[in-house]
């Protein structure tokens, strides 16, 4: 059943109508005074123009709930869907394991590649057991682990960046946190292999950055990226939450925006009405854009790879 956001109520009402009236007509009622499949057939029609209409104008605050969507397909998801022959790989060889970020061995197509993504969980207990996709220093030192397996082994890099920011937590400070981000980074512009990191729910902060700071950066339509969440802008700016929408317009967070910006490289749309609505389309429209992306990496020189990192990064904001 989908979850509807609080813009899509008009949407909700529609398919609330035509699910009263396929009811109705599973029970035969009101057949001889009503054309009920051609009513439906109506209903149906407005609400996905409706549905279609509205995403295609959604503002930056809009975008932000829809990246946050506890339906919109996770990690898990795509390991399922778009990727075959996954091998998790547990533990930083330092203090432990980190459920918030997950990582290892898979294939993409005829490609073997090394892939490192955050998962945030479907349901309250899952939620709970990947932090709610917050990474904590030993997942960062774990993913600068298999990045630099992938470089001895000469494999790909892929990441899938969905997190509200690294867990700030006083015992993941207590376990170097910032040290761990930091070096996380620097791992990810040191690669000798093709690295394209894709915004798939939420980027935030140097949580995101930590396993974004690739060649190619992609983003899905829908996705938002920035450097703090806009409800902690806006109590920054303004001393309240409920200036987020302001926020978030202001902080250009949009696929869109970053775009123009030339903070990401390529948007990767998304199905109509949002990836949770179609978890099939989605995971299949990101392994085709990643596979491009690796095309067109292939048979450069780890220099190569390095100097285009350096060139990306230091061209934003110039």
């Amino acid at each position: 059943m989908i979850s509807y956001l609080e813009f899509e109520k008009p949407i909700a009402a529609l398919d609330a109508r035509i699910a009263e009236l396929r009811d109705t007509a599973q029970l035969g009622e009101l057949a001889g005074d009503l054309d009920i499949a051609a009513e439906i057939r109506k209903l149906e029609a407005k609400s996905a123009e409706l549905l279609a209409n509205t995403y295609r104008s959604l503002s930056p605050w809009q975008k932000t709930q829809v990246a946050r969507h506890p339906s919109r397909p996770h990690f898990r998801d795509y390991v399922e869907r778009a990727f075959d022959d996954f091998v998790p790989l547990g533990g930083d060889r330092c203090y432990g394991e980190d459920e918030a970020i997950i990582g290892g061995f898979a294939r993409l197509g005829e490609r073997r590649i090394m892939l490192i993504g955050h998962e945030k969980g479907h349901d309250t207990q899952s939620r709970i057991r990947h932090n709610f996709g917050m990474g904590k220093p030993e997942g960062y030192r774990k993913a600068i682990r298999l990045m630099e397996m992938a470089s001895r082994f000469g494999l790909p890099v892929v990441t899938l960046v969905d997190t509200s920011g690294a867990f700030p937590g006083v015992e993941a400070e207590e376990r170097g946190q910032a040290e761990a981000i930091a070096r996380s980074t620097e791992a990810c512009l040191a690669l000798g292999v093709p690295m394209v990191a894709t915004i798939v729910g939420e980027g935030g902060s140097g949580g995101a950055v930590a396993l974004a700071s690739a060649e190619r950066v992609l983003m899905l339509e829908h996705a938002v990226y920035s450097v703090i969440s806009p409800e902690g802008c806006a109590s920054i700016l303004w001393r309240t939450a409920a200036k987020a929408p302001d926020a978030a317009e202001a902080m250009k967070v949009t696929a869109q925006d970053l775009l123009q910006l030339g903070v990401i490289d390529r948007i990767v749309a998304e199905p109509v009405g949002g990836a949770h609505r179609n978890h099939g389309a989605m995971t299949a429209a990101l392994a085709k854009a990643v596979g491009e992306e690796l095309d067109a990496l292939l048979g450069k020189t780890p220099e190569a790879l390095r100097a285009m990192r350096a060139e990306r990064f230091l061209r934003i904001g110039a």
